[in-house]
């Protein structure tokens, strides 16, 4: 078998395999953002980042039957398959390409209006069982965190006036139980904001997302290539050329 064939029928199998396997990563690495966002989804109104997420699990749901094509159009040296796992592996790779630009573009674009969200949640803050009470406690007991800029942020809230100048218990530190939320034991409390700290969350979970993707699309562009070596070749023995170094 010509070089250039096996190593390229190689590249093909690894990526049918890859394309097996990446269904789920990518599933994975989409619901994981989709669920960094929701974890928080009182404190973040713009649902337009969720976009790149989307997009990623859309690209998952086919690809473990594009694998399946893949492995046996290789192995068949299938005229037919081969060319419909080109158009395949061609398609996935722009919407990856897609996907990257959106992941791109929505990466800064997070900080954008989180600041007067979250003021906005924190200010409907009543300790009861509502949704912004529960966002807020989630958040700050997840990030360790207290207040939007800082724990002091606290002190513009009807909260902070209504329950004698103390923040809510979730700021207090994990490891303390004597902590009444009073800011005259700044030591008992997070005293870092969560702005800073939801940013740095959010940020991290779509450059994530961001590597994997790059990662599958670098893959689907050399299998694009050995593509066009198997069905070249293949072109050629039938035809009944020869190589020249043969």
């Amino acid at each position: 078998m010509d070089c250039g064939v096996a190593t390229s029928k190689t590249i093909l199998l690894f990526l049918s395999l890859v394309f097996c396997t990446a269904g789920g990563v990518l599933a994975w690495v989409g619901a994981r953002v989709i669920q960094s966002y929701d974890t928080f989804e009182g404190l973040i109104q713009d649902k337009q980042i969720l976009i790149p997420a989307v997009a990623i699990i859309c690209i998952s749901v086919v690809m473990l039957i594009f694998g399946l094509v893949g492995c046996c159009s290789t192995l068949r040296e299938s005229k037919f398959g081969l060319t419909l796992f080109f158009i395949i592996i061609m398609v996935i790779f722009a919407a990856e390409v897609a996907a990257l630009v959106l992941t791109f573009i929505y990466h800064g674009k997070i900080n954008q209006n989180l600041e007067h969200s979250m003021n906005d949640t924190f200010s409907k803050y009543t300790g009861e069982e509502d949704a912004a009470t529960k966002a807020v406690d989630l958040l700050q007991k997840q990030l360790q965190c207290c207040g939007v800029l800082n724990y002091t942020s606290w002190t513009s809230t009807t909260w902070f006036a209504s329950h004698n100048n103390s923040v809510p218990i979730s700021c207090c530190r994990s490891n303390v139980s004597q902590c009444t939320g009073r800011l005259d034991q700044p030591n008992l409390i997070y005293t870092e904001g969560c702005e800073v700290k939801l940013e740095r969350f959010l940020q991290d979970a779509l450059t994530y997302a961001m590597l994997v993707v790059l990662g599958f699309a670098i893959i689907k562009f050399f299998g694009m290539l050995s593509v066009c070596v198997i069905t070249c070749k293949s072109k050629s023995r039938r035809n009944g050329y020869q190589p020249l170094y043969a």
